[in-house]
């Protein structure tokens, strides 16, 4: 069996100096996966010790320098900065004469598109929002967890080729989300992904509280299956004590965390509400076990002491 000719190298993207404002644990994992691919890391900027040594170990031999001086040493730049602080950095490079004509200019916040990166473009910068639907750790697993990661793409028509062949040098898979659609977008990853941690620690917390020596351990296959039974049967997959209608369960487990954990009380009644709303939707609780349920749901969280609205 022959094998697969070699591409051309005018058929691969063209090889491009990256540097990186903002060395966070995106931005150094992302440039990485690029030098991968045969670009070449060239400067990155970095305030804290915890950034600094994060470029050290994904970017040995980068040097960091000033975010101006980034945008002058790189072809590609890598803008991985928290997104409250992504507008006024970009009207900062911009109204400085730090942004050139014909740079790439990457953002990777979920919730903007490309319009706020309009202050670059008009300088002549080419804009693109690239967001990897992933947690980072900011270690060099990140770089090989990207291979197959879902990228959130925005960019205009004449830049979404370029786009489209960045994401897939670092291994990842382009989804296009509209301008106008990034915030509920980044909505909808921040309540599966943020919140999911959130709902695991408070478990693991209550687990060691309950005596279970190994809560990791216990949650472990029984999260696994049930994120891929919910990944592949969404509502369907739905189990549990709401979803069967035992009100007297459900009672007994916020007395118990009244008692031991209050402050997962809130979070508990919400998160069985909206598992009770979608239930009935979906025909798997029954209407008749559903009022003595829904009465137990409806209690509000006791006040915390001191506290007389």
């Amino acid at each position: 069996m022959n094998a697969p000719p070699e591409a051309r190298a005018e058929d691969r993207p063209a090889r491009l100096t990256v540097g990186v404002v903002g060395a966070g644990r995106v931005g150094p994992a992302l440039a990485a996966s690029l030098q991968l691919a045969g670009h070449r890391p060239v400067a990155a900027s970095g305030v804290s010790d915890a950034s600094r040594r994060r470029a050290a170990a994904l970017l040995p031999d980068v040097p960091l320098m000033a975010p101006a001086e980034v945008l002058a040493h790189a072809e590609l730049v890598l803008l991985t900065v928290p997104d409250d602080a992504l507008p006024g950095l970009v009207q900062g490079l911009a109204e400085t004469g730090a942004v050139r004509p014909g740079q790439l200019l990457v953002h990777t916040s979920g919730r903007y598109g490309v319009q706020v990166l309009d202050p670059a473009r008009r300088a002549g910068a080419l804009p693109l929002a690239l967001h990897p639907a992933m947690t980072f750790t900011g270690t060099p697993v990140d770089v090989q967890r990207l291979a197959g990661c879902s990228f959130g793409v925005t960019a205009p028509d004449e830049l979404r080729l370029a786009a489209e062949a960045l994401v897939i040098e670092m291994g990842g898979e382009p989804e296009w989300i509209a301008e106008d659609n990034r915030p509920l977008y980044h909505a909808a990853l921040a309540l599966g992904a943020n919140h999911l941690v959130t709902l695991v620690a408070q478990s693991m917390d209550l687990l060691r509280t309950a005596g279970v020596a190994a809560p990791d351990r216990m949650l472990g296959p029984l999260l696994g299956a049930a994120l891929d039974n919910a990944l592949r049967s969404g509502d369907a997959a739905l189990t549990g004590p709401v979803a069967r209608g035992d009100a007297g369960t459900v009672a007994a487990h916020v007395t118990e965390l009244r008692k031991h954990a209050p402050g997962t009380v809130a979070g508990y009644l919400a998160m069985a509400r909206a598992t009770a709303d979608r239930a009935l939707a979906h025909g798997l609780l029954k209407p008749e076990l559903a009022e003595d349920l829904l009465g137990v749901l409806a209690e509000r969280p006791t006040t915390s002491q001191g506290d007389d609205r």
